[in-house]
């Protein structure tokens, strides 16, 4: 199993090797964390691609329904959702196939979809700020 093989990514490498976020659940409302973590992450240099069925663009960006919406390939997926949906989110970021980590923001683990992520050989980072992180290791 590929997964089994995987060692484990630190929350600095992750941010260090990947570059393009997909954000499921990125908000539009400029005072929530999902919509100020992000625009942090862009003015890194980061791509952010946001994903808000009801939205159609956040931080100038193209918005996106869902996961398999998105035409471009992202590296990460950086779930703001709670903890109980993330699972359909993980399988659809499998059924994309175009992932190599998933990122449970601040407040936000599922072991159970983080299990399966990582059988499917991706790395996952769960109740952890990316923003944080980044200001940690990086900045």
């Amino acid at each position: 199993m590929v997964g089994a093989m995987l060692s484990e990514m630190s929350p600095k490498e992750i941010l260090e090797t990947y570059r393009t976020i997909a954000v499921v659940g990125m908000s539009k409302d400029p005072s929530k964390d999902a919509h100020t973590v992000p625009a942090y992450l862009k003015e890194q240099g980061y791509r952010i691609i946001p994903v808000n069925p009801t939205a159609t663009e956040i931080l100038g960006e193209k918005a996106y329904p869902s996961l398999t919406a998105v035409p471009d390939g992202y590296e990460i997926v950086d779930i703001f959702r709670p903890s109980d949906q993330v699972g359909p989110i993980v399988d659809e970021a499998l059924a994309a196939g175009k992932a190599k980590a998933i990122w449970m923001q601040s407040g936000i683990v599922n072991e159970a979809a983080a299990a399966r992520a990582r059988a499917a050989g991706m790395y996952v980072i769960m109740d952890r700020c990316m923003r944080t992180e980044h200001r940690l290791h990086i900045r």
